[in-house]
């Protein structure tokens, strides 16, 4: 039974981590999230329980993995939320969905470039080195972690298979969704802008909204309960 801030019948929302992020890392979103339905984080290969699974080779396949791993017709109508590279997942996730008869509501994608924009952005590192720099670079990641060689080990091998699929991830800009779209992401955030962020418009055949918060990149740390209430009330 729905609890006092739950809607009933609202669905499923299906959280999609960034690169190299273990489903662990969202527990307090996913927390905060689950005030509004059912919640899942889904887990990547090579972290965690699945850390040797091997790694899909490309986003795709990701998603198609994802996809036919979980309970979502059942679940349905979905909520799907990513965050970075887990944005562009979860349209995979979505595309997946909408040809199987599987209703998602809406797709939040946060701090993400579009999928049409990907192949033109430079190539993500690969090298350990370069991968651990990346990461600080970003933040997002306590450097304390990053400073354990155990843990910055793991790390770097789970990255290093998000960003060799992300790497060879196309994406015309004519793909589209039936699914709204809402595009988030922080006013600080160096690497995707509100204008790459706008871009998302191109990719649904629903409406489209773009919502901004004070934050770089990883804003989404310091607004963890404002976000998903946002995604909550949004039914």
């Amino acid at each position: 039974m729905p609890g006092p801030d739950r809607r009933p019948n609202s669905g499923a929302i299906v959280v999609f981590p960034h690169a190299g992020a273990a489903a662990v890392s969202y527990r307090r979103l996913a927390k905060a999230l689950a005030a509004g339905g059912d919640t899942f984080v889904v887990q990547y290969p090579g972290r965690a329980e699945r850390l040797h699974h091997p790694a899909p080779a490309t986003i795709h396949d990701l998603a198609r993995g994802l996809f036919e791993a979980g309970p979502w017709r059942q679940a349905a109508p979905l909520r799907l939320f990513g965050h970075s590279m887990g944005a562009v997942v979860a349209f995979e996730f979505a595309r997946i969905a909408e040809r199987c008869g599987v209703a998602v509501h809406k797709l939040w994608v946060s701090a993400a470039p579009p999928p049409s924009a990907v192949s033109a952005m430079p190539q993500l590192p690969t090298s350990t080195g370069e991968l651990l720099a990346d990461i600080a670079e970003m933040g997002g990641t306590d450097p304390r972690l990053l400073a354990d060689e155990e843990f910055a080990e793991l790390l770097a091998n789970a990255t290093r298979c998000d960003y060799q699929a992300l790497n060879c991830y196309d994406c015309s800009d004519g793909t589209r969704i039936r699914a709204d779209i809402h595009a988030i992401g922080g006013r600080h955030d160096r690497r995707v802008d509100a204008e790459l962020l706008h871009r998302w418009a191109n990719h649904t055949l629903g409406s489209f909204t773009l919502s901004l918060f004070d934050g770089g990149h990883f804003y989404i740390n310091e607004h963890t309960n404002t976000v998903p209430r946002r995604v909550i009330t949004d039914v």
